[in-house]
Order: C-alpha cells, then structure tokens, then sequence
C-alpha cells in the first residue's frame, strides 16, 4: 500500500487539504494525517477544524511514498519550521514524491528544490518564485507535483492518484466524482 503525509499547520487552506486526502484514500492510499502542533486538532483558514491523526512530533523521520504540503496562511508556519524542511530534504534525497500547493511551493523554493525546476503556484507567491508557470494549474517535474490553489485540488488529487497508484485508479475516481 502507498502512503501519503499530508501536514497540517493552524491557517491551512481547508479545501487544498481534505480534497486531495479524500481522492488518496478513496485510491486506497494510506494517509496520514499530522498536526504542525502539538495536538492533534488544527484549525483552517476558514475555521473548519480537522482532526489530524497524530502530530509530526510524534512522526519523527519515518519516510512515506509522498509528502503533501497544503497551502493557505499557514504556510508561513511551515516555512518557519525546521522539521518540515528536514522531512522535505529527507524524502527529495529518499526519491520520494513532494506534492505542494497554493503558497507551499515556497517550502520547496526554501529548501533549494525549485531551482532549474518547472512548477507553478499561487499568485500571491510569484514575486518569490521567478519561474512560476502561472498559467498552469497543475505542473510535473521529475517527483515533484505542484498546483495553483483551491480550485485546483481536485485535479492536484487525481495527480497524485495516477502518479502513487496508477492513470486508471484516477479516471475511475474522476469518473465516480464527476470531475
């Protein structure tokens, strides 16, 4: 079974979050599911509070087939966070998946990872990120996957679906969606 880590700082865009973990676990994928904090319950951008499985303290350095970043206002606690750097560098140098969204292509972009690389996110970020391909919603590169924002997640999703599991387990769930 593939697995997934998908982090959650307080401010995480809601939407970039539970999208692409329901298409993974609808998929199958193991994912989990770790707080920033020290609790397990992390609270949205928009006030939705989700209920992580554990917390990334408690994850320590154990390594998933993908590392998934939502984005929101919460990046700015990512950014800040030297284990979320560490858990970056390590599955990039493991050959492990890096998928980021809306603003957290920029933990990427701080980790050294977007240079020379094709990516695309948010506007809000592009000032940062010279390279960004604004107009695409979502890019590949190598095992890195990016997508703009919201109203990109359910095709960052199924991106992820087709590359961890396979092209037809993600138009199988795109079908069963409506997507």
């Amino acid at each position: 079974m593939f697995t997934v880590l998908a982090i959650l700082p307080e401010g995480f865009e809601e939407l970039e979050a539970v999208a692409p973990i329901d298409l993974l676990r609808r998929a199958g994928v193991e994912v989990t599911v770790a707080a920033l904090g020290e609790t397990i319950h992390v609270t949205g951008r928009n006030a939705l509070t989700m209920h992580a499985d554990t917390t990334l303290t408690a994850v320590g350095e154990r390594l998933f087939d993908l590392l998934f970043l939502p984005g929101g206002p919460g990046v700015k606690q990512l950014r800040a966070d030297p284990r979320v750097r560490s858990a970056v560098l390590r599955h990039h140098k493991a050959g492990r998946w890096l998928a980021a969204i809306c603003a957290a292509p920029t933990v990427l972009h701080d980790a050294g990872l977007l240079d020379g690389r094709r990516y695309t996110a948010h506007f809000s970020v592009a000032a940062e990120l010279p390279a960004i391909l604004a107009d695409e919603r979502v890019v590949i590169d190598g095992r890195l996957l990016t997508s703009r924002g919201a109203g990109t997640a359910v095709d960052f999703g199924l991106l992820m679906v087709e590359k961890l599991v396979s092209p037809e387990t993600a138009q199988e769930i795109a079908r069963s969606i409506c997507a």
